[in-house]
């Protein structure tokens, strides 16, 4: 076996690198942003960018409940499931990671797709949100982010598993699934999507679901422990801030091919659709808005227990309550964010642009 050969933590790596190249790539061809899809619901126009999202989320989800029904795979020892969890931290991260969404104007995964088609404002973002994530695990912000959490805790185990809670298993989580396909297939329909839409969403929606799918084949099959997990952004960005800081870095994992990953396939799909530029601050108003959007999302994802990606996909696919309560607080701090704070500075560019063609 390939494992025997180069052992788990190669293999992981390899694995992590090829499922992060094709979530890159569909995700920059796609355009693929949970900000995007809020602010078009939030101005009920219910166009592309949230029919792409919508794809992202229900393919995940249906091909996780798939994989499990078929006795595929078997996620009752992930983390977002087995361990215990903090409702408090998931809501309040949540919302605050939806409220930097929108002052950086994309997600931590939005960020470095951006990153890698030469764009300065999501590469200060990113690392910005790294540091942040990184100190709120483990640094100065680790004491706060501890004490929100503990104000409401929840078991592993069934009490986590919103299937188990509701009573209506997998077969249940795959009929969710499917209303939510058939709600992105009509949105997409209606909206005139393109075909690399189409195949955008769906590919980054199967390569959460191959996530799972890929990291418990692994375990399975190792002698040694190996954590099942799907794609995040939170958790990798703050430990190749630690590889790149600190010596001895940490061991080669799944997340030390998924990052770079990521940033290569989505480097290709610019190339491809020549979408390649490189972009930077008009002024000083728009960095101090990314900056605190950045740290904004990377003490929300850390206190939430995972991205808009990463809890809101990888986790929302197995039903994690936790996962779908963060999902909920994202949206919520987004929309709110989004017409307090955009749509006023919308209105004053367009009485500007009024005043300037006047004679």
């Amino acid at each position: 076996m390939m494992i025997e050969q180069y052992g788990e933590r190669t293999i992981l790596a390899l694995g992590g690198a090829v499922i992060g190249l094709m979530f890159g790539f569909f995700a920059q061809r796609s355009k693929f942003c949970l900000r995007a899809a809020v602010i078009e619901f939030g101005h009920r126009q219910f166009g592309e960018k949230l029919s792409v999202w919508l794809l992202a989320f229900s393919t995940a989800v249906v091909a996780v409940q798939v994989f499990i029904l078929n006795h595929t795979i078997d996620l009752s020892a992930a983390r977002q499931l087995a361990s215990r969890g903090s409702l408090s931290g998931a809501l309040i991260g949540g919302l605050l990671f939806g409220i930097g969404m929108i002052f950086t104007r994309g997600c931590a995964s939005r960020l470095l797709i951006l990153s890698a088609n030469g764009n300065l404002r999501a590469l200060l973002s990113g690392l910005i949100f790294a540091v942040t994530a990184q100190a709120s695990l483990s640094g100065a912000l680790a004491p706060l982010r501890n004490i929100i959490s503990s104000w409401w805790t929840v078991e592993g185990g069934s009490s986590r598993d919103l299937l188990a809670l509701i009573g209506v298993g997998h077969w249940g989580g795959l009929f969710f699934g499917l209303i939510w396909l058939y709600a992105a297939l009509y949105f997409s329909v209606r909206s005139k999507l393109m075909l690399w839409k189409w195949l955008g969403g769906i590919g980054a929606g199967l390569s959460v679901a191959l996530a799972w799918v890929f990291t418990y084949l692994v375990s399975k099959n190792s002698f040694e422990i190996v954590p099942l997990q799907g794609l995040t952004f939170s958790g990798p960005s703050a430990e190749w801030l630690m590889r790149v800081l600190s010596s001895p870095a940490p061991a080669i994992n799944f997340d030390f091919g998924m990052l770079p990953g990521v940033f290569v396939g989505s480097f290709l799909g610019a190339w491809l659709g020549k979408d390649l530029k490189l972009e930077g601050f008009k002024d000083g108003y728009s960095m101090s808005r990314y900056i605190a959007g950045a740290i904004l999302m990377g003490f929300g994802a850390m206190l939430a227990g995972g991205c808009a990606v990463g809890a809101g996909i990888t986790g929302g696919a197995i039903f994690a309550l936790t996962a779908w309560l963060a999902l909920l607080g994202m949206w919520i701090g987004a929309g709110i964010s989004n017409r307090l704070i955009d749509r006023e500075t919308d209105k004053q560019i367009h009485t500007l642009q009024a005043h300037m063609r006047a004679p």
